[in-house]
């Protein structure tokens, strides 16, 4: 990290933004009623593809702008893991992490900005609630709760082999996008239960916006499902960068 104070606050809050921005606005391109990117009866176009490669870019894009200002976490799990680790300062975690929800705040703010004729459009509640924030197919917490911490786990794990491993040694662009890849497999691969979140942020700031949003047609924000993603992303990004550290060191 090589920038100063102001500026990685800065880039932590847009990094922040631009991932719910394209990620949250790919799913809200495919689940509302009458985009160009959904099909008849709220059948995406799309698929889980086109949402996974939102989530991808929305990672990566971030990465390649940001990584050399403030590592990029653009993720409160990444940054209390990085810290368990000892690879990032405690004292710097809370304002990480501020500036990590305010731009998730401001990125799905953006998209009902953008997408709000097609918000008011759509009838299923459901729907509306996964363009921001996430639930368990199954109706159960622990399921959510095994596949956010499995997929923040892969995620943390492989992320910091692809920066740490001698192929993307000192080739930080091919290491961003690799982390770009990894992000898009993980949303097809491990996304089904429950969205994915793999990131507190990405999940509850969304949630908070859905919640004070006027829509009259948008249902529950199911705040009792709410701590899920955020315990089960944080548990998993620990053990993933711990586990990490055990065997290849950091």
């Amino acid at each position: 990290m090589s920038g100063s104070w102001d500026l990685r606050i800065a880039a932590e809050f847009f990094g922040t933004l631009i991932l719910v921005l394209f990620g949250n606005g790919a799913v809200a391109n495919s689940f509302l009623k009458d985009t160009t990117g959904n099909g008849e009866a709220g059948q995406s176009n799309g698929g889980w593809l086109f949402i996974a490669l939102g989530y991808g870019f929305g990672v990566m894009i971030p990465a390649m702008m940001f990584a050399s200002i403030s590592g990029n976490h653009i993720n409160p799990a990444i940054t209390i893991a990085q810290a368990c680790a000892g690879i990032f300062p405690w004292s710097e975690v809370g304002p990480y992490i501020v500036a990590q929800f305010l731009g998730a705040i401001v990125g799905q703010l953006l998209i009902f900005m953008v997408y709000w004729p097609f918000y008011q459009k759509t009838t299923n509640k459901d729907l509306i609630l996964g363009t921001c924030a996430t639930a368990d197919g199954a109706g159960s917490k622990l399921n959510g709760f095994l596949a956010e911490a499995v997929g923040t786990f892969a995620l943390v794990f492989g992320a910091t082999g692809l920066y740490r491993g001698m192929f993307f040694h000192g080739n930080m662009d091919l290491a961003n996008i690799g982390v770009g890849l990894l992000i898009a497999t993980m949303v097809i691969s491990l996304g089904g239960p429950t969205g994915p979140a793999l990131n507190p942020a990405r999940d509850l700031g969304p949630r908070i916006v859905h919640a004070l949003i006027p829509l009259s047609n948008k249902g529950s924000s199911h705040w009792e499902y709410s701590w899920v993603p955020v315990l089960g992303s944080i548990v998993g990004a620990i053990i993933g960068i711990l586990l990490y550290k055990v065997f290849f060191g950091l």
